[in-house]
């Protein structure tokens, strides 16, 4: 059996964490940290897990967890992990950061874009991106995994097909994409609270979003890096989970909609979790909410010579939590799929 200790298990990512790998075959979760639930039971935090599990919520030392578990799950927000990683733990046990401090490879580019300090820079090379369908040979091999965003997941498997094909003009690319209101976090913020999200849509942090230099660098290396500079627009939505990314690219030439769905399915032909679709029409957030399947649909404006790709997740699966368990069966060689079906 796989050990594995959650730091940070009463955040949605963390509980998502939790409702998995206790389904998972071949997981013992050993430890659980909370630094608002220390020392209670998470089934008295979450009743819904009367029953599944006895765990206690203890304070958090990674240092003294490393040493009896096989991987660490970080769900804790940004600029924490960095200052909690070393070379000493990643000797101990596999981490999978579900935050944002190893994402980005440029230590100046991170503090400018998070606006706080990078801890552990001597590191940052260490950690491997965990998008499964794109690293998975890294991924094998990895200690340490920066586990991608949700809009960024959704928005780069979207658009790589079309990237790495070499399709599109590559300065052309708008993403306009909707979330649901947990991809915001468990934390109070007025702009989550229900009677300000309900009945209610709206743009923010308009170009300015922090997962934009995270798609452009992923991008870029599938373009031989070939820079790749884009418009990304995030939207809040009223709905708890979900995300829907539309990606506008203009294309170098004339193409017909069988030739781009062809190289579609060709790219994702042996990815489980990718579900490609005819048109860019039939891809609807419900299909893949508490999944960790990704659809995929495509169009072609033949008067504008635009691509239209939609693509959906659950923000909380694949966009985070689940996406951390398809790194973590890839690390240790099990079925890809496991705990995730």
């Amino acid at each position: 059996m796989i050990k594995a200790a959650i730091i940070g298990a009463t955040g949605y990512t963390g509980i998502t964490l939790m409702e998995i790998l206790l389904k998972h075959k071949d997981v013992e979760i050993k430890y659980i940290t909370s630094k608002s639930y220390a020392g209670k039971k998470f089934s008295e935090i979450y009743p819904k897990f009367e029953g599944l599990t006895d765990l206690v919520c203890i304070e958090e030392d990674i240092n003294k967890i490393s040493k009896d578990v096989d991987v660490i799950f970080i769900a804790l927000p940004h600029g924490i992990a960095s200052g909690k990683i070393n070379n000493d733990i990643l000797k101990n046990s596999k981490v999978i950061d579900l935050g944002a401090d190893y994402r980005l490879k440029d230590k100046s580019i991170y503090e400018s874009w998070y606006q706080v300090e990078h801890k552990t820079p001597q590191i940052l090379n260490e950690a491997v991106y965990g998008l499964c369908e794109l690293n998975r040979e890294k991924i094998k091999k990895a200690k340490l995994i920066a586990n991608p965003g949700c809009y960024t997941t959704a928005s780069i498997l979207a658009l790589s097909p079309l990237i790495k094909n070499k399709v599109i003009d590559t300065q052309s690319i708008i993403i306009d994409a909707k979330s649901g209101v947990s991809g915001a976090g468990r934390s109070l913020n007025i702009q989550n609270l229900y009677c300000e999200a309900n009945e209610n849509i709206k743009a923010y942090k308009v170009a300015s979003h922090r997962h934009t230099v995270e798609i452009e660098q992923e991008l870029t290396l599938l373009n031989d890096n070939g820079e790749i500079n884009l418009i990304f627009t995030p939207h809040l939505t009223p709905m708890n989970r979900g995300i829907l990314a539309t990606c506008y690219a203009k294309s170098k030439n004339d193409i017909n909609i069988g030739e781009l769905i062809n190289l579609y399915k060709t790219f994702y032909k042996n990815e489980f979790f990718i579900r490609i679709k005819n048109s860019a029409n039939d891809v609807e957030t419900k299909f893949v909410t508490n999944s960790n399947f990704v659809d995929i649909g495509i169009s072609y404006d033949k008067r504008t010579r635009n691509i239209i790709v939609t693509s959906a997740i659950d923000n909380l699966i694949k966009g985070a939590s689940g996406q951390a368990v398809q790194n973590m069966n890839i690390m240790f060689n099990l079925n890809e799929s496991e705990g995730l079906k």
